[in-house]
């Protein structure tokens, strides 16, 4: 139901207004309005009940397992955002001198130190307001780094097959041509394909480890000793961080740039658009270009905002202000609370959580790489449903779950497995709720061998049920008539 449903002609709500008619003797005659605006006229108990029921029927991870592959939508702790929303933060403006703001600046240079002790990179910066704007600065960091040392001909950015959709999208805005290699059917990178795609052109790789096929990559060292034996540059996408937190770091692999997802892996609830955080660490040669501002520290201790006076070489400014730091304080609290030894126990039980459910459905699906122990996510493939007699697609099995009150992990991708399930349970996640995760996919699973339509015609439970996607995407209709509209 809209909210236009609940409108009734001269049904407002007018009890709080000051009393009396507006005075719109100095508005022009042709500025003034001359039809309805179209607007719902409701009451204020109408329009917070129709949005509070809106908000109830939408999945989220405070309500439901929500095991979205490669996104790690993870429990993001109450105390993280009751730190960020203090009124001395919530009451400073972005603009207030340094002098002002030296409690928000000694928080976010300990930031600054903290992440980049977890990347193992000489500096980082926190500048961009999200994970697809830290890609970008990583490559224009990687541009300007070549411009510097007179490599105009690097215009390739290499990236493996398996790899992230924005990856390619980054590097072609950042001005180069992506060239993709190959994964080996064991889902480690190709070194013969690596070997073929580099060259004097070559101005770096765009990875992340663990891959997206849920795999740690073995090669990654021998990989990052060709790239730069050929002039190029690591790029380490941060979206799988959360599998090596305390145990691993991107610098220690070879890597010269990466950037944190902080809404994904430091406690800003993921999903709906936002808000986001795409802090960038640095190698040393990769320092001189950070986007800003950057924190600094004074010789007496006081910290400042560095901008581009202070830094000549930068890439520029991500943000009108300094980065998002609702978003930075959170992440802040987080770490505070974890600790050190916290992050590696984050590791361990996303980890251990992903393995545990991968043994588990081995019985009812078919696992794309089962011979590898699994990181912190795992790739099912339903393509033997979808060429069975049954002809039930992972998109079926996907809204089925919806009726059993769970959220299907990320379908059909990565695009190099048919019809797959990314599957990352995440550290938040009990026994109990993984084990009842297993007994629906079981359940479906025996669904679509003796009742294929019960799947194919799913939900049923749901206020919305199967829609024509590619209608929806071809016919996007956002304005509200008052005329009924066929749901598929």
């Amino acid at each position: 139901m809209l909210i236009f449903d609940h409108s009734r002609d001269e049904r407002s709500n007018k009890a709080q207004m000051p009393a009396g008619e507006a005075d719109l003797s100095d508005l022009p005659g042709d500025r003034r309005r001359s039809s309805s605006t179209g607007l719902p006229q409701a009451s204020e108990m109408d329009v917070v009940r129709h949005y509070t029921r809106l908000s109830q029927k939408n999945f989220a991870i405070d309500t439901h397992f929500y095991p979205l592959g490669s996104c790690t939508m993870k429990y993001n702790p109450r105390g993280s955002n009751e730190a960020a929303m203090l009124p001395g933060f919530l009451g400073r403006h972005p603009e207030t001198p340094a002098a002002y703001s030296q409690g928000i600046l000694s928080v976010l240079w300990d930031l600054q130190e903290m992440l980049a002790d977890i990347c193992g990179m000489h500096a980082v910066s926190l500048a961009p307001a999200a994970g697809a704007q830290g890609e970008y600065a990583g490559v224009a960091m990687i541009r300007s780094y070549h411009q510097a040392h007179g490599n105009h001909d690097r215009d390739e950015i290499i990236v493996p097959d398996s790899a992230h959709g924005t990856n390619p999208a980054t590097a072609s805005m950042g001005g180069f041509r992506t060239v993709e290699i190959q994964t080996k059917p064991d889902g480690d990178i190709d070194l013969d394909s690596l070997d073929e795609a580099l060259s004097e052109r070559t101005a770096g790789l765009m990875i992340t480890n663990p891959s997206t096929l849920g795999l740690f990559e073995r090669g990654i060292k021998e990989i990052a000793d060709k790239v730069h034996d050929a002039g190029g540059l690591l790029y380490y996408d941060g979206a799988n961080l959360n599998a090596i937190l305390g145990k691993v770091r991107p610098g220690e692999m070879g890597f010269d740039v990466m950037h944190f997802n902080l809404h994904k892996t430091f406690s800003t609830p993921h999903g709906g658009g936002g808000p986001g955080a795409g802090s960038v660490g640095l190698s040393e040669r990769l320092v001189p270009f950070a986007p800003v501002p950057l924190v600094a520290q004074a010789e007496n201790g006081s910290y400042y905002l560095q901008y581009e006076q202070q830094r000549p070489d930068t890439i520029g400014r991500m943000t009108a202000f300094p980065a998002n730091v609702g978003v930075l304080l959170r992440a802040y609290a987080y770490l505070r609370m974890v600790g050190r030894e916290g992050l590696e126990r984050i590791a361990e039980h996303a980890v251990l959580n992903s393995n545990y459910l991968l043994e588990r459905l081995r019985r009812y699906y078919k696992v794309a790489y089962p011979d590898r122990r699994a990181m912190h996510e795992f790739i099912l493939t339903l393509e033997d449903l979808a060429k069975s007699d049954a002809h039930v697609s992972a998109m079926d099995v996907a809204k089925r779950m919806l009726d059993f009150g769970m959220h299907a992990p990320t379908a059909y991708f990565p695009l190099s497995v048919p019809e797959c399930f990314l599957v990352e349970p995440t550290e938040s996640e009990a026994k109990e709720t993984l084990d009842q995760f297993v007994a629906v996919l079981a359940d479906i699973r025996n669904e679509a061998e003796s009742d294929p339509e019960i799947p194919k015609n799913a939900p049923y439970s749901l206020p919305v049920k199967r829609l024509d996607d590619v209608r929806a995407a071809k016919e996007l209709d956002l304005t509200y008539t008052g005329e009924p509209k066929a749901a598929g």
